[in-house]
């Protein structure tokens, strides 16, 4: 049965799908293919099962033999095929090796939405009319587009390697490297080493070929079917790594939340996607906008609940010591200790929300997703790339950090999985819409630019950081001051005035170090540092594209701006991630 394609706009609010990119073999081994059919049909139907919500996208370019059965098995099972072509179609098709395969290739495509690569760099539309190292070159590039935009990579492969530039081989070993000779530098590769990475998942169904010595690998059976991943210790797994099955969670998580706030994300003013559909942009720009806006609002929505709770927990600690100390210096009052009890009960209570509600993890995951798509729509609008145009331009983000995070690099990465060609779209001229909406004018202190924001929030954090020194000097000094009253004037005070200013000298410390916990766990003072870098940056920036002559160097002065505000935001999630909510304050 076909499944509708969800027509996307910049109000519709769409799930992040999880999707299954197809690479193997054209020449498979007639005998095979049922038993083929039947895993591959078993693999999609167990991930569909395991999404929920998210939907499951089939990125295949329906190349003869691996590519269109699967394709064929996923429209059987009602899921979306999205088709990236490698050259134009009629180019395209003159690779086939039958016209059966050309047909069933003409009968798919009905079914899917289908897009054309753009020529791999150095490649000119000449060379790539004829069969030789070009043309390659197109398929090594549509490998790539393959891993970097999916996040599970299906192989229907033998396991034997070959030096084929983008054969099925090369497109697993990139997989699991990111490097592919003559494509990709060895700078990525050598990142990819030391660093946990998140999207080299590949489930392989093994198969054989129709050609000499087609058999499978030296240890590998026909049929076989397991996970393969790049850790050397256990490279095959017959489920899902764990690793991989909770960032998988963590977007099901976020599709779920999406659903249920989709409403209010639908009235949500989100300035990024209100300027993209002023200026007219491209399709995937508005898409990445709307996706921001869902992302802003639901983190704005935990941030919300995280502060409350924090706000109504620190003022119930308030609450709990004064009530210990009236317990403790007040003769008659011994029922505060069941006050302090009732107020431990309903923080407690509050913790327990909040921890398995997961609205600190949710806030801050949801921000990052956030900030990470800004910096996405920007360098997409200003046509900023990291090199290689089909793959995940920032692909730095968060790579540093727990592996769990990952999902966030997943989701952006599927954000720009269909290209079209609106890529055509980003002239010249939107570099000087991104300059001015993006880092914005420092002359202009209500601007939208960043360097408003940074400004204005650095300030804010500056007047409640002297609000809490302020407070705690003069619980300091009053307290001081009571203390020297008790000692000079307590033996002609009376019990009463005795006793209030004993309760008093235990309640201004109290307060000060309440308000100083409360700042603390709010990171006010590393909040402040952050936002006056962050402002120098993109003031220095502004400076520097103001100061340069062409586009070009626009451009790079963008991608170094980018770069450093992804890098300042994984410190940001890092740094609120070691101030979890815990229920130690009470």
């Amino acid at each position: 049965m076909d499944r509708p394609v969800v027509q996307e706009t910049a109000d519709t609010v769409v799930p992040v799908p999880l999707v299954i990119a197809v690479t193997g073999h054209r020449d498979l081994v007639a005998a095979e293919i049922p038993a083929l059919q039947r895993l591959a049909r078993e693999f999609l139907e167990s991930t569909r099962a395991k999404c929920g919500d998210t939907p499951v996208v089939v990125l295949t370019p329906l190349a003869e033999g691996a590519g269109q059965l699967v394709a064929n098995e996923a429209l059987g099972l009602g899921l979306q095929l999205i088709v990236p072509l490698p050259m134009p179609r009629d180019l395209y098709l003159e690779g086939f090796a039958s016209d059966a395969g050309r047909q069933e290739f003409n009968r798919l495509v009905d079914h899917a939405e289908v897009f054309e690569l753009p020529l791999a760099a150095g490649n000119i539309q000449a060379a790539i009319e004829q069969p030789g190292p070009a043309r390659d070159k197109q398929y090594a590039q549509l490998g790539i587009y393959l891993c970097g935009h999916c996040h599970l990579l299906l192989a229907i492969w033998n396991g034997k390697q070959s030096d084929q530039l983008g054969g099925t081989a090369q497109v697993v070993h990139y997989h699991h490297t990111d490097f592919m000779p003559g494509m990709t530098s060895g700078r990525s590769r050598t990142r990819h080493l030391i660093s946990d990475f998140e999207s080299d998942l590949v489930y392989q169904i093994v198969c054989s070929r129709e050609q000499p010595n087609g058999e499978p690998e030296s240890g590998l059976k026909p049929l076989q079917s397991f996970y393969l991943t790049a850790d050397t210790e256990n490279p095959r797994t017959t489920e899902s790594p764990r690793a991989y099955s909770l960032m998988f969670r963590r977007t099901c998580e976020f599709n779920r939340d999406m659903l249920r706030y989709k409403r209010q994300i639908v009235r949500h003013k989100s300035r990024l996607l209100a300027d993209a559909r002023n200026a007219q942009l491209s399709a995937r720009a508005l898409r990445i906008a709307a996706l921001f806006r869902t992302a802003d609002f639901l983190a704005r929505h935990f941030q919300v609940r995280v502060d409350t709770m924090l706000r109504v927990t620190y003022s119930l600690a308030a609450l709990m010591g004064l009530a210990f100390i009236v317990y403790a210096d007040v003769n008659g009052f011994d029922y505060m200790i069941y006050a302090f009890l009732t107020l431990f009960a309903i923080g407690f209570g509050f913790y327990l929300i909040a921890t398995k509600r997961e609205w600190q993890r949710k806030y801050l995951d949801y921000r990052s997703l956030a900030e990470g798509l800004r910096v996405q729509f920007y360098w997409l609008v200003a046509g900023v790339t990291s090199g290689m145009t089909t793959q995940f331009a920032h692909d730095n983000f968060l790579q540093k950090q727990e592996v769990e995070l990952g999902w966030i690099r997943n989701a952006m990465r599927v954000s720009t999985i269909r290209q079209g060609q609106d890529s055509a779209k980003h002239a010249a001229g939107d570099v000087k819409y991104v300059i001015d909406r993006w880092i914005g004018d420092p002359k202009r202190p209500n601007d939208s630019g960043q360097i408003s924001y940074f400004k204005r929030h650095q300030d804010q954090k500056l007047l409640l950081h002297r609000i809490t020194r302020t407070l705690g000097y003069t619980c300091l000094w009053a307290g001081i001051g009571v203390t020297l009253v008790l000692a000079s004037f307590g033996d002609w005070l009376t019990e009463g005035s005795r006793t209030s200013l004993l309760v008093l000298m235990g309640v201004l410390p109290l307060v000060a170090a309440v308000r100083e916990a409360y700042a603390h766990k709010k990171a006010d003072k590393e909040l402040i540092k952050q936002y006056r870098f962050m402002y120098r940056l993109f003031k220095n920036a502004r400076m520097q594209v103001d100061a340069v002559k062409t586009d070009r160097e626009r451009r790079e002065v963008l991608h170094a701006l980018g770069e450093a505000a992804l890098d300042e935001h994984a410190e940001w999630i890092l740094m609120h991630r070691e101030r979890p909510l815990e229920h130690s304050w009470l």
